[in-house]
């Protein structure tokens, strides 16, 4: 029987080392690779975590902070200001620069112990004679409760009911170019009965006096209401110039008419004793550079100033669109 003879070399001991080496030193590798992949994937979710805890935290307080600025809340102030009150446009109910909006803001700036100078900045035609008093009586009560200097500084225009609010201040400071004045009443109500007479339409009214009705468009005026009427807007005028005396009377210019309804400028008005000096806001905080102003407002809040823009746009459109139908009209 004939016995095969291996071929195969025999292996060397330090090959079989060698090969027992790499084969560790490989196992090493992926073993690190794993710890690296595993710690990474460790970082991931704690900054996951991290990130979803703060999601939770900060989520509710922007909401919260969002819901602030649309409503026209604001923090602070934190530091010592000037309080800016902001009375513009139309004095009414229902307006920005209603007794219900600004007596808040006022009630806000004089309560708050950072507010070293409350400012009362206005413009406005004026508006409603009842709205401007009961502001100018919070600014009355307010002051006795946090005495604090008040200063009413005039915008483009401080007119009529507005001015009747300014005068209550300690001082007041208008622009060279501000429109001031316009002490007394006015009553404008449409006279349609002629209109409607036209149409052969008339207004039949029942009143429990002769004057109960006298403001009453569609019906003629008759000498007795022209007269009451007349009367009326005299004694609220006449009303207004005593206020202006009692307020401001040794800062007025003797020999001036004060009731006659007219505006002047800043500088006219300034040289009668309406205005105390020229300047703006910016002049003021100059003046006092350690005091920032802070604004609390009247001011309208995120929603309705989109909704404004949105107002404006669309008017344009409208406009734009008029006007080239117009124009197509025209060729």
């Amino acid at each position: 029987m004939a016995i095969e003879k291996d071929d195969a070399a025999p292996i060397a001991p330090q090959e079989v080392l060698l090969q027992l080496l790499a084969d560790l030193h490989a196992q090493q590798l992926a073993t690190r690779e794993e710890q690296r992949q595993s710690a990474r994937e460790r970082k991931s979710e704690r900054r996951w975590s991290i990130g979803i805890k703060a999601l939770l935290v900060v989520a509710p307080i922007a909401a919260g902070a969002m819901f602030l600025n649309v409503s026209g809340i604001s923090f602070g102030p934190f530091r010592d200001v000037v309080g800016v009150v902001r009375i513009q446009g139309e004095i009414a109910q229902g307006t920005l620069a209603s007794a219900d909006k600004v007596i808040p803001a006022l009630e806000d700036a004089f309560s708050s112990s950072r507010v070293k100078h409350v400012v009362v900045a206005i413009d406005s035609p004026g508006g409603a004679p009842a709205e401007a008093e009961r502001i100018t009586r919070a600014i009355s009560v307010l002051r006795q409760k946090h005495p604090k200097p008040v200063t009413a500084i005039i915008g483009n225009m401080g007119a009529s009911a507005a001015y009747m609010t300014a005068m209550h201040a300690d001082r007041i400071v208008a622009g060279k170019y501000s429109l001031v004045g316009s002490i007394g009443a006015i009553i404008a109500p449409w006279q349609l009965d002629q209109a409607i007479a036209q149409f052969h339409v008339s207004q039949r009214v029942y009143a429990s006096g002769k004057l109960k009705a006298f403001l009453n468009p569609f019906t003629p005026v008759s000498e007795e209401s022209d007269v009451k009427a007349q009367q009326l807007v005299s004694h609220v005028g006449e009303m207004f110039v005593r206020e202006l005396v009692a307020q401001r009377g040794p800062r007025l210019k003797a020999g001036i008419d004060y009731g006659t309804g007219e505006v002047w400028s800043g500088e006219e008005a300034r040289s009668l004793g309406l205005v105390d000096e020229i300047g703006s806001l910016e002049s003021l905080v100059r003046s006092a550079p350690d005091l920032k102003p802070f604004h609390f407002g009247p001011q309208e809040s995120a929603i309705m100033r989109f909704a404004s823009a949105i107002g404006r746009t669309a008017a344009a459109t409208v406009v734009g669109v008029s006007l080239r139908d117009a124009g197509q009209g025209l060729r």
